[in-house]
């Protein structure tokens, strides 16, 4: 319990100098990687930037893991993440790697079933029509669970405008 209140200039400095070597890492390697190894397109995506996250914190708070270890190890992961987006094109891949979009609502008709699968319930629902300002059920056009886990509305004021079909492409009903 002591070690909890003990100070050091010595402590202070490394965790100090390693924090700026990992943040200019982290600047150079996401500006030649590109911004995607922050997004949140995918699970997978996900799962690397928590990564990084705990491999940052790791490099810069623990004495056991040098800089230049952190370093690698966050290269290795943004070598990952560029190597997946990559083989992300292809379908097989996509398929063991990606969550499908899924239709919870087509106007105003509520998939029961899909907020099941997608673990959703009606509240969640009308709070995210509520969000997208919808104040009628028929200015829905469609409500979709995306792989992202966010939900998103796509409604009109506009009577008979409908979701054209390459928008939809690849979300499951």
């Amino acid at each position: 319990m002591e070690k909890w209140f003990k100070f050091s200039w010595d402590g202070l400095i490394a965790i100090s100098l390693t924090g700026i070597g990992i943040y200019i890492a982290i600047l150079l390697l996401t500006r030649l990687m590109g911004k995607r190894s922050f997004s949140k397109m995918s699970s997978f995506d996900f799962a690397i930037t928590v990564a990084l996250g705990s491999m940052v914190a790791t490099t810069v708070l623990s004495k056991s893991v040098s800089l230049w270890q952190g370093i690698v190890g966050l290269t290795i992961l943004y070598f990952l993440q560029l190597a997946m987006a990559y083989l992300r094109r292809f379908p097989v891949i996509s398929d063991l790697t990606d969550n499908r979009p899924l239709l919870l609502m087509r106007g105003s008709a509520v998939f029961h079933e899909n907020l099941k699968k997608a673990r959703v319930t009606e509240s969640d629902l009308k709070a995210k029509l509520r969000e997208a300002n919808v104040l009628e059920l028929s200015q829905v056009r469609a409500v979709v669970f995306e792989t992202t886990g966010d939900i998103a509305v796509l409604h009109t004021d506009e009577d008979g405008q409908q979701v054209e079909d390459y928008i939809l492409e690849g979300v499951k009903e």
